[in-house]
């Protein structure tokens, strides 16, 4: 018997009728317009803070800001392949950026976009977490100290509902 809409809110979409696992089935699903914007902080001890900001955000491994967007765009594009019940999804666009936050504290925000019958919600925090992951991986030798998180969802647009915003008025 299929779910309705209501009972589909209530429950858990990649969980089948036998409690099994499965992948949603989207074949049904009209191909729209979607977006997701997700961000990942990462928080330094006070002397790694300063002493990143003095030289730029290099490391002894290269720039810390282009090698976790590279990472990030990386990630976002195999997310399929690290989250067994995501579908592969042409993505027509991806936008990582990383500032600071804080005088201690990184924010990486990724920025998703395609035109598919499911959303990029997953793409999106994979790819600021992993950016995240590369910047820890960038400075770990100045600290075992660094702190990533919290990792979370800001917004997206299309499927049956909009959440939040979406940095930059992606549509």
């Amino acid at each position: 018997m299929p779910r309705t809409r209501s009972q589909s809110a209530r429950s858990l979409t990649h969980i089948d009728a036998a409690g099994r696992p499965a992948m949603v089935d989207v074949s049904g699903k009209a191909t729209t317009a979607r977006a997701a914007n997700a961000e990942c902080r990462v928080r330094f001890p006070a002397d790694v803070a300063t002493q990143l900001r003095a030289n730029g955000l290099k490391s002894a491994k290269g720039g810390i800001v282009d090698t976790a967007i590279i990472a990030g765009t990386m990630a976002v594009k195999r997310t399929h392949e690290l989250i067994p019940f995501c579908h592969p999804l042409p993505i027509d666009g991806i936008r990582i950026a990383v500032d600071w936050h804080a005088e201690r504290e990184l924010r990486i925000e990724c920025t998703v976009k395609t035109t598919h019958r499911t959303g990029v919600e997953m793409e999106a925090l994979t790819g600021a977490t992993v950016a995240a992951l590369t910047v820890y991986d960038m400075c770990k030798a100045l600290s075992h100290a660094i702190v990533l998180g919290p990792a979370k969802l800001v917004g997206k647009r299309g499927g049956k509902r909009d959440v939040g915003a979406i940095a930059g008025g992606a549509r």
